[in-house]
């Protein structure tokens, strides 16, 4: 039988302790101390995340100015640029081990896009990949990024769809590194820009559910809402980096 994917929901959570929980979860099922597939779902405080390929032409803001601006800064290991992640939203960090999937890492990029499409078409929202980058496209605004990180074949970091996320944020750098790109959001592509999220209270819950369902069905899992402490509860550094 097949484990289920334990879907997590952190709820609003700053950057560093939810990056410490993802590396405890990876060893972790790494060694075999966690025996199925997790989905953390977070909303994280204002950060700019700097992945391995990150250049310098990418921050026109240098990075030590930017808590001014009122954003936290992290180097980490994922791949790809510079992107931003904050309120409004909505984070996946997926561990996952590929060998029980398909171990091969383009492909679960290509999962990973394919999923947040899929979950785009249930809101009557038309995404799209566009050739030779990674993310998920409306026409040619981006509405998702996605970067991750893979340690024996177990999978961390992921993807960030903008959902109702204040978008101006993204004019402090070269979202992803591409000149010029345009961000988008849910609301922006279903509402306009006449709402705000406050206004559009069920859009949250709506691309969650959708976000989680696609999901699940790309790595062939039923979906099993569990807290950290059930998927996690014989592994200290985990519940620790969010408790202490």
């Amino acid at each position: 039988m097949t484990p289920p994917l334990a879907v997590v929901d952190l709820g609003r959570r700053p950057y560093a302790p939810v990056l410490e929980l993802q590396r405890a979860l990876c060893r972790a099922r790494g060694e075999g101390l966690i025996d199925q597939d997790i989905l953390l779902l977070v909303e994280h405080d204002p950060v700019m995340t700097l992945g391995r390929s990150t250049r310098i032409s990418s921050l026109p803001i240098p990075p030590n100015e930017l808590p001014a601006h009122g954003v936290e800064v992290f180097e980490i290991e994922r791949g790809g640029d510079v992107t931003f992640h904050g309120p409004g939203q909505l984070v996946g960090y997926p561990i996952v081990d590929l060998q029980q999937l398909t171990p091969d890492l383009h492909w679960y990029l290509r999962e990973l896009e394919g999923g947040l499409i899929d979950a785009l078409a249930t809101m009557g929202i038309a995404g799209q990949r566009s050739a030779g980058q990674t993310g998920v496209w409306v026409g040619p605004r981006k509405i998702a990024s996605i970067g991750v990180h893979v340690k024996k074949w177990i999978t961390f970091h992921g993807f960030a769809l903008n959902v109702t996320t204040d978008l101006e944020y993204f004019d402090l750098i070269v979202p992803c590194g591409i000149e010029g790109v345009e961000m988008t959001s849910v609301l922006r592509e279903t509402e306009g820009d006449g709402r705000s999220r406050e206004e559009s209270p069920e859009l949250w819950d709506r691309a969650r559910n959708a976000a989680v369902t696609a999901m699940a069905a790309r790595f062939g899992r039923e979906v099993t809402p569990r807290t950290l402490g059930e998927v996690a509860g014989n592994i200290p550094d985990a519940l620790g980096v969010l408790s202490g």
